[in-house]
């Protein structure tokens, strides 16, 4: 957003005439597209397990996590302030789930998460915003005094209760899934017939009807409802105003401290949600968020601080970590779409006259080409290094298509625009 696009507080701006959209309409070409790769290494390499239902359903439920540490990431960095503290408010918020999903059910125990959560970030708005704290500094603080923190109530306050112990609580109500009837045995059978791009559609549309998790519907309402906040709304507008240029928008007559408290302390609940997700899946055990704060402000950036792309990042790290749980030769079948995905992605960028890296991105894609055809097997820990490599050539590449916000990490202090 430009400072000299900005406009009264009580308007929203119009986005560009049909930008937006074409880019939405590209992107969803390219999805196509990856889709078809995707169809085409399961048929040639026999793995149906690359894109089962089954495997999809896994991907999704390891994708939630992630992705609401990524949406939380988005709305405070759209606001100006970097959180790095989103692992902490996960982790806070696992607690917050635990303890009021043991008292008072799992929908209740959702909301002391994102609770928890945003004590979380409102200990980061304070530190960040009012004192000016270095972001950095005060995230990484935030990080040690939850995980502390979380352990010592852990055991004050869980060792004595019916499944607790001194590191976890188990045995906590959870959410029933829901089935679409009809609609699921429909997508089942599609896909069970391992057609080329149909079976594939099919399996996703069995991942979301088949045994979903209320909770998975609510991560994408949240996802969703971010979206029109921060991009179809005026308070939307004034808050990544705060993230562009505040003095700018302070001299609009935005109030920047209070947007940029509302956007941390969101983010916290977003985070704190995550971490939510985590113990109404598998109960509450002290660091079982295992970095997924970090992966989600990872994804974050991976998406270009975008809705759409957060969740494509998230995902890309999701569906890695699931694939753990699947046999080795799943994880080799993929070497081979990784090699297509990225001789399609060198060809592209010597198309476009940047040839160093379209060489260096070609090697990759050689490398990645010889490793499949010269071997039968990969190690599973593969899995987990994917979504890292990936991120380090999206950084290493398209740094220059990346655009955080212009202000993003930037102290403010009030009254400096005049």
């Amino acid at each position: 957003m430009s400072v000299g696009l900005a406009v009264e507080p009580g308007t929203a701006a119009p986005p560009p005439a049909g930008r937006g959209r074409d880019h939405r309409w590209l992107w969803v070409a390219v999805a196509l597209v990856a889709v078809a790769v995707f169809s085409l290494v399961r048929i040639v390499t026999g793995e149906h397990a690359l894109d089962s239902p089954g495997s999809l359903r896994a991907a999704l439920i390891a994708t939630c996590p992630i992705l609401m540490a990524a949406i939380g990431g988005l709305w405070s960095e759209r606001a100006g302030v970097v959180n790095i503290g989103l692992e902490g408010q996960m982790i806070l918020g696992t607690w917050g789930a635990a303890y009021f999903t043991y008292y008072y059910g799992p929908w209740v125990g959702i909301l002391g998460a994102a609770l928890l959560g945003g004590v979380g970030g409102a200990l980061h708005a304070l530190a960040t915003v009012n004192f000016g704290v270095d972001h950095i500094v005060s995230g990484v603080a935030i990080n040690l005094i939850a995980t502390g923190g979380v352990k010592f109530a852990a055991e004050a306050y869980f060792k004595d209760l019916d499944g607790g112990g001194v590191k976890q609580l188990q045995g906590l109500n959870k959410l029933d899934y829901v089935t679409v009837p009809g609609i699921s045995d429909l997508f089942v059978d599609i896909a069970d017939k391992h057609w080329f791009l149909v079976s594939d559609l099919a399996a996703m549309g069995a991942a979301a009807t088949t045994r979903v998790s209320p909770l998975v519907v609510l991560v994408f309402v949240l996802l969703a409802l971010t979206s029109v906040v921060l991009w179809r709304t005026s308070f939307g507008l004034r808050l990544r105003s705060c993230g562009e240029n505040p003095q700018a928008a302070e001299t609009l007559g935005v109030n920047v401290y209070l947007h940029k408290w509302a956007a941390v302390v969101t983010s916290g609940a977003m985070a704190g949600i995550g971490g939510g997700f985590l113990v109404a899946e598998n109960g509450f055990v002290t660091g079982q968020t295992n970095e997924r704060g970090y992966l989600g402000l990872a994804a974050m950036i991976f998406g270009n601080w975008r809705p759409g792309g957060i969740f494509g990042g998230a995902f890309l790290f999701g569906y890695t970590d699931s694939l753990r749980l699947r046999d080795p030769a799943t994880i080799h079948a993929l070497l081979l779409f990784v090699a297509i995905a990225l001789l399609a992605m060198a060809i592209w960028r010597l198309a476009s006259g940047k040839t160093v890296a379209g060489l260096v991105i070609g090697g990759f894609a050689v490398a990645f080409g010889l490793w499949f055809f010269l071997t039968d097997e990969v190690p599973t820990e593969f899995a987990s290094l994917t979504p890292y490599l990936a991120t380090l050539l999206v950084l290493g590449f398209f740094a220059q298509r990346l655009r955080m916000p212009k202000a993003d990490g930037q102290i403010y202090r009030k009254g400096s625009a005049g």
